[in-house]
């Protein structure tokens, strides 16, 4: 009888174990599947990948998705690591970067049904919703930092690419620091590669050289060495994307903020919840939080230029600022 009871127990505790793992695979196949493409340099960039990966971090924490990513180390092509990543049977793709804009609409022509999202760039196609930003908006208050701080009234740009996406980083840099600063210089190079700090360095040595004693990068891992070199020769810089003062901490002023965690936590929070992304153009400036300055550090602004700072914030937000773009 004994016996009979405990077989009894066992096959208890085995069909409830079961039930449970059967309940926890369903719920599994039932949570949304999100998967990223990052950008070239991939995870560690310090940059743009890492703030894209923090958003779909918080993601999974708070709204319980599950994320899988890809970087292009591991996949040789952008086509190779958005085909995977569909086939893997995520419910939403991401693409970071400009760069992957043929690959992804490859992909995305290949499965019809897919739905997609392109960060940095612009698709017409039915199931990829692209989210764009006015970096030159960020990059304008940005320059009028910059054009505030100098004394030697030179200043640098370092672009990571000689492309259009980068131009906006520039020109909104260029205004900012004339509208303040009109009799200032501001020079600009183009590194061509976004995920060497070595470059960037050598890059901000020759234009501290030349008299620049602020430094604005828009150029990825790159622009970590732009940073670091301003700090080493006891010059100001400027990060970019993410709120980058701890990796400099003597020299970064402020940082832009291009808050693309924030964009992919929102459009995956509209997707979850049901809500058809399909074609949609967003484009995120000063009025919509997608971009803006991180605290101004190291130096103190006085009470008239945090005015002056915080008029132009305003009149960018009512698109009352023309920035010309290349």
């Amino acid at each position: 009888m004994k016996r009979i009871m405990y077989m009894l127990f066992i096959a208890v505790l085995l069909t409830g174990g079961l039930a449970g793992c059967g309940n926890t695979e369903r719920k599994a196949k039932e949570r949304v599947k999100i998967g990223i493409m990052l950008s070239d340099v991939g995870l560690g960039d310090q940059s743009f990948s890492d703030a894209a990966f923090a958003g779909l971090t918080k993601a999974r924490d708070e709204l319980d998705i599950l994320f899988d990513y890809r970087e292009l180390q591991q996949t040789g092509s952008y086509e190779k690591g958005f085909t995977e990543l569909v086939e893997d049977g995520n419910d939403l793709v991401i693409g970071l970067g400009f760069m992957v804009l043929a690959d992804l609409e490859k992909v995305a022509k290949k499965y019809p049904e897919q739905q997609f999202i392109l960060v940095d760039s612009v698709s017409e196609l039915k199931n990829i919703t692209s989210i764009t930003f006015k970096e030159e908006q960020g990059s304008f208050l940005a320059g009028a930092v910059a054009g505030m701080v100098t004394k030697s009234k030179v200043v640098g740009f370092v672009g990571g690419a000689d492309v259009p996406l980068i131009h906006k980083f520039k020109a909104g840099f260029e205004q900012g620091v004339k509208t303040v600063n009109p009799a200032a210089e501001v020079k600009v190079a183009y590194s061509e590669d976004f995920g060497n700090a070595d470059l960037g360095g050598e890059i901000a040595a020759g234009m501290i050289d030349q008299g620049a004693d602020v430094l604005y990068a828009a150029a990825g891992f790159t622009g970590v060495g732009v940073l670091k070199e301003a700090q080493a020769r006891k010059k100001f810089a400027i990060g970019v994307d993410s709120d980058q003062y701890f990796f400099a901490e003597k020299a970064i002023i402020t940082s832009m903020l291009k808050n693309v965690d924030i964009a992919l936590y929102d459009a995956i929070k509209e997707f979850k919840n049901g809500k058809k992304l399909g074609d949609r153009q967003i484009e995120l400036g000063i009025e919509e939080q997608g971009v803006g300055l991180a605290p101004v550090r190291v130096i103190k602004l006085s009470p008239e230029q945090e005015r002056n700072l915080k008029e132009l914030e305003t009149k960018l937000a009512a698109n009352k600022v023309s920035i010309l773009l290349d």
